[in-house]
């Protein structure tokens, strides 16, 4: 199994990172593409920790994801795939009582045994306020495609910026060594 469908994140990279505000969030606290914003520059793509956004590469070269079926959700309708799943293992609804329902689930496969069992995602701590979509996994994230701390733009920031920095002062006194006059 892998996760390939987006989470909207509470928080989210792709949002952080696009520089048109092509990303957007909706209504209804999903993560939305505007396609006629969109320049396909890719940011979003390499922002997003879980590789779900991906650009098209034959067409408009715009960046595309699930949209939590935005049309449906207009219309007072659940996402197709909550809809379609036929052993209810998708679910659409209020976030907190879905964690809920998650963290009861839990409990009752701990009870049985399964140890194992986990959850990916139900808590604030991953990308700072948490994701919209999470997972009940009987392994570690990675054997799922998850990322165990998932990163987003900003917290590369600081770091590549001072080495950019003690890289410049290097040259800087190479220069000044070298070409002395």
């Amino acid at each position: 199994m892998q996760s390939d469908v987006c989470k909207h994140c509470a928080n989210a990279p792709c949002q952080e990172a696009c520089p048109t505000g092509a990303i957007i969030r909706t209504e209804f606290d999903t993560v939305y593409v505007q396609q006629d914003i969109c320049n396909g520059c890719g940011y979003c793509v390499v922002a997003c920790p879980f590789g779900v956004i991906a650009r098209d590469e034959r067409g408009d070269h715009r960046a595309h994801k699930c949209t939590l079926c935005y049309d449906r959700l207009k219309d007072g309708m659940e996402p197709a795939c909550a809809k379609a799943c036929p052993t209810d293992s998708i679910q659409f609804g209020e976030v907190e009582q879905l964690k809920a329902r998650a963290r009861e689930r839990l409990g009752m496969l701990h009870e049985r045994g399964v140890h194992e069992a986990r959850l990916y995602g139900v808590d604030d701590n991953i990308l700072e306020c948490g994701l919209n979509s999470f997972f009940l996994l009987l392994d570690e994230p990675e054997v799922y495609n998850l990322p165990e701390n998932p990163q987003r733009p900003s917290d590369t920031v600081v770091p590549a910026s001072l080495w950019t920095v003690v890289v410049a002062m290097i040259l800087g006194l190479f220069g000044v060594l070298f070409f002395r006059e």
